[in-house]
């Protein structure tokens, strides 16, 4: 009988194989012209504060979500992939 603790059969798992850089490229692009949308509604929205009517604001919102979105993808393609 042996006092060692056991080991866990995957204890040295390989790591996930790295992204391709063209991947990570269009990552890159895409999350920027996301970002696009994002600008236009801050811009819209801050104009809005100053009217009356906010009949856009479903707009605004849905591009400061596409913003983010766009945001979340140009964090995710500089992080790269976790094990």
């Amino acid at each position: 009988m042996s006092d060692s603790p056991p080991q866990p059969e995957n204890s040295a798992a390989a790591p996930p194989p790295p992204r391709s850089g063209w991947m990570t490229a269009f990552m890159l692009i895409a999350g920027i012209i996301l970002l696009l949308p994002g600008l236009c509604a801050v811009i819209f929205g801050a104009a809005s504060l100053y009217s009356l009517q906010s009949d856009f604001m479903p707009f605004v919102v849905v591009g400061l979500v596409v913003g983010a979105g766009g945001g979340a993808l140009i964090r995710a393609a500089l992080r790269g992939r976790r094990p």
